[in-house]
């Protein structure tokens, strides 16, 4: 069976497929590259975290163009300014419409390629209106609608909370992985609202944390 997964440079998507990799025949890892701010370093992480898990399963990386700086102007996310910090809630972070755009070109490559289904690192706790099931299940019907597809949208960690998932990637290199909006560098800045919620990951987990935060 071949299977993608939609990966950016963090810690849900990196485990995802590390994961799909001790299950799946073939993995494909897939990035959509949006113009986002933090971008250029995300991609840095990825590509060493898919080097430390090379093997006969893991394919190529695919990197697909998306942007939205026509859509979202000058929103947080491209100007870096007003980056939500450590203090903000989740919702602080949501980028409008963000699966839409990941997903609809997402699934039309698997369909052209016969990639059979897309997981997403979606966790039970993720408050946003397009990480729903009915979402998920609306959005996959109407893609394949339109090209008379059958590609499967998954979430497998869909019922899973955050430290359930980091348990299940202790082995994984996560040192490799990358979470940060506001990098410093190349270094997570350690003040913003992933970075946060990096660090609780791992206490809440158990799990030693690897990240070299700048402060």
């Amino acid at each position: 069976m071949s299977f993608a997964v939609l990966i950016s440079g963090g810690l849900d998507s990196a485990i995802l497929l590390g994961d799909a990799l001790s299950r799946e025949g073939s993995v494909f890892p897939l990035y959509i590259r949006c113009g986002l701010a933090w971008e250029p370093v995300e991609e840095e992480y990825l590509c060493r975290y898919l080097e430390a898990l090379a093997g006969p399963a893991l394919r190529p990386l695919t990197v697909l163009q998306q942007p939205v700086a026509d859509l979202y102007g000058r929103h947080w996310s491209l100007s870096g300014s007003g980056v939500p910090d450590a203090a903000t809630p989740d919702e602080a972070v949501f980028l409008p419409g963000r699966n839409v755009l990941l997903l609809a070109k997402a699934l039309l490559w698997c369909h052209l390629n016969g990639v059979e289904s897309i997981a997403l690192g979606t966790l039970a706790s993720n408050p946003f209106p397009d990480a729903t099931p009915a979402f998920f299940s609306q959005m996959q019907a109407v893609v394949n609608q339109a090209v008379a597809g059958k590609v499967r949208i998954v979430v497998p960690f869909a019922d899973m909370k955050k430290s359930a998932v980091m348990r299940l990637g202790k082995d994984l290199p996560l040192e490799h992985t990358f979470s940060c909006i506001e990098p410093r560098g190349t270094r997570h800045c350690g003040q913003c609202n992933k970075c946060a919620e990096r660090r609780q990951a791992f206490l809440d987990a158990g799990l030693p944390d690897p990240t070299a935060y700048a402060s």
